[in-house]
């Protein structure tokens, strides 16, 4: 038993080590790579995993996989950002599946399959797939971009609606109208969200304090796991989604100190097991029944991926997106789902539907999902091919101990000139062409390059920096950049221009220190020569610019705990507004006071 299970998982960590590197080497999507090794090791292929059973308890255990994504991905997304999110999450994301459903049911219905059935299979086939989604997305480095976050919201929405779904399939069932949604059902989920609120919320940053002060490095990671398995086991006994519920507990801990520790521990685990949901999925894939129902199977996932394409593409274009956009939008969330999979089985277990059709509906699925990192890769190659031959990124010659710029304009060109007049050597880059064409024209040295990209920053030579400078003026391009430093080259220095205080506070959340914000220092400097004008004397213009430039760097510092939270912000920029006119008056009543001493003596 123990030799059985050594050789799978020799076999599933081999397939993990080696497929995603040549998808990788062929420049598509990892996921594609994993899906290609299932068929190849799955019972339908070479057999290494030679029982379906087994395949589907390997899908159960590698679905903490898209647990562990979807926590990560609540790490980002603090509760507030979550909250202003709502009308795109049920506006969009409801008008897909409703509509989705609506169209898909009554194709299914032409089948011959009854309404009530078709009415089920239409709901499933109009849920997607978070895990290829979300996975595809963040490889291309389009999960922030608006259609990213509009992808989000639909797939959020999903994970929410497939929650009832799952529980109403017994209703359907023969015999079955007993294991419907009854009161208790509903009072376990909400007593289950209750919990992981509250421990979310109050609790689990106190316990991760205690374990961080230990200083035992494993015991972090242990409790990081536990966080997320303990979630999922308990959404999971409250009949709930193990997905949304490991969202919801990484979203309360976003604004936890421990957020980037915790994200770095998991990141490995949740690679790892993303993997492996992919190969089981390739492997669930009956080739048998593909070939033998090759023209039918074909023209469902055909009139599938075209339905829901369809609707999303709409439905984008509705929501403000651009037409490339939108069209990003239908491509990669108009497959079939993992949630369809789970419907599938339990109406399959109700009798709801017949084996045949659930094979059937699962191959469709499956190929589905195959379709989608196809889809957007086409995407790419015809919209490159559309478009003139852009200008190349610059070869950038090899440096050692040199500094970098991410950012060459105004700020950039300064920093620069200073470590050119020093003999620094510095590498600058900037995603302009115009901007770098300028430079030359006046002597100027930079690359073309984007900063936000790995390879670029890799060709910079960024690992054997002793500074990385960012000067980028872009708020987004800046965090972007700031993200992508941090975590491939943690022990560069980062020193960043900032637009904003805001801009400051989301900086500081990436772990930066030495942060400037851009007019600060020339409004202060301005200032100086307001008062002087106005004919104040020179010590009380120097005393009054350098108080306020302390008090308002200790207070940009005491925000930061409160970023998020607008309103709090508002407050207390009023009362720190009377505070330094209080200031101010006592300063000039002290002066009274000293002046009138100096008058009597």
């Amino acid at each position: 038993m123990t030799g059985n299970f050594l050789i799978q998982a020799a076999v599933f960590l081999a397939a993990a080590a080696i497929a995603a590197p040549i998808a990788k080497k062929l420049n598509i999507s990892s996921v594609i790579g994993y899906l290609a090794a299932g068929v190849l090791i799955g019972p339908f292929g070479l057999g290494f995993v030679y029982a379906v059973y087994q395949v589907e308890s390997i899908l159960h255990i590698a679905e903490y996989g898209v647990a562990l994504l979807l926590f990560l991905i609540g790490l980002e997304l603090k509760p507030k950002r979550l909250w202003t999110m709502r009308g795109s999450v049920f506006g969009l994301g409801g008008s897909q599946v409703v509509i989705s459903a609506v169209l898909l049911t009554p194709a299914i219905a032409l089948m011959g399959v009854p309404w009530d059935d078709a009415m089920l299979i239409g709901v499933a086939l109009a849920l997607s797939s978070t895990a290829f989604v979300l996975q595809v997305l963040e490889e291309k480095g389009e999960l922030r971009l608006r259609h990213g976050r509009a992808a989000f919201s639909v797939l959020l929405f999903q994970d929410i609606a497939a929650i009832p779904l799952i529980a109403m399939v017994p209703l359907l069932g023969a015999g079955g109208t007993d294991e419907g949604i009854s009161l208790m059902k509903i009072v376990y989920a909400v007593g289950a969200i209750w919990v992981v609120v509250v421990m979310g919320r109050y609790a689990l940053s106190r316990i991760y304090r205690l374990v961080a002060q230990t200083g035992v490095r494993e015991a972090m990671t242990a409790s990081a796991l536990l966080t997320v398995v303990g979630v999922v086991l308990l959404m999971e006994v409250a009949g709930l989604s193990a997905a949304l519920g490991a969202f919801l507990a990484g979203a309360l801990l976003a604004d936890s100190p421990y957020r980037h520790q915790i994200e770095a521990d998991i990141a490995p685990f949740e690679g790892l097991l993303l993997g492996l949901f992919f190969t089981a999925v390739g492997m669930a894939l009956n080739l048998q029944l593909l070939i033998d129902k090759f023209g039918l199977v074909m023209a469902c996932v055909v009139g599938l991926l075209f339905i829901k394409a369809i609707v999303l593409y709409v439905l984008g274009r509705w929501h403000g997106l651009d037409n490339a956009g939108a069209r990003r939008l239908a491509l990669a969330v108009s497959q079939g789902g993992e949630f369809a999979f789970v419907i599938f089985t339990t109406a399959l277990g109700e009798n709801v539907i017949g084996r045949d059709l659930a094979e059937l509906l699962t191959v469709i699925v499956t190929l589905s999902m195959l379709a989608t990192p196809l889809l957007l890769l086409a995407d790419d190659l015809l919209t490159r091919a559309g478009q003139p031959d852009g200008r190349p990124f610059d070869e950038i010659p090899e440096e050692q101990g040199h500094v970098v710029i991410a950012g060459f304009g105004r700020i950039g060109q300064i920093v620069a000139r200073i470590l050119q007049a020093r003999g620094i050597p510095f590498t600058a880059l900037d995603g302009s062409p115009e901007q770098i064409d300028l430079v030359t024209k006046f002597g100027g040295k930079a690359y073309y390059g984007d900063a936000t990209r790995l390879s670029i920053l890799e060709a910079a030579q960024l690992d054997k920096a002793r500074a990385f400078v960012l000067a980028i003026g872009d708020v987004d391009i800046s965090l972007k950049t700031a993200q992508l430093v941090r975590r491939h080259f943690p022990d560069v220095p980062i020193y960043a221009r900032a637009r904003n205080r805001n801009h400051v506070h989301q900086l500081m959340d990436l772990g930066i220190e030495t942060i400037r914000r851009e007019t600060f220092l020339s409004s202060l400097d301005i200032t100086r020569e307001v008062l002087r004008g106005l004919g104040y004397p020179e010590q009380d213009v120097e005393h009054t610019v350098d108080t306020f430039r302390e008090l308002d760097r200790r207070h940009l510092y005491d925000d930061y705990e409160h970023f998020t939270d607008e309103q709090k912000l508002q407050e207390r920029a009023r009362e720190r507004s009377d505070e330094l006119k209080e200031l101010f008056a006592q300063d000039e009543s002290d002066l009274g006071s000293a002046s009138s001493r100096s008058d009597i003596t």
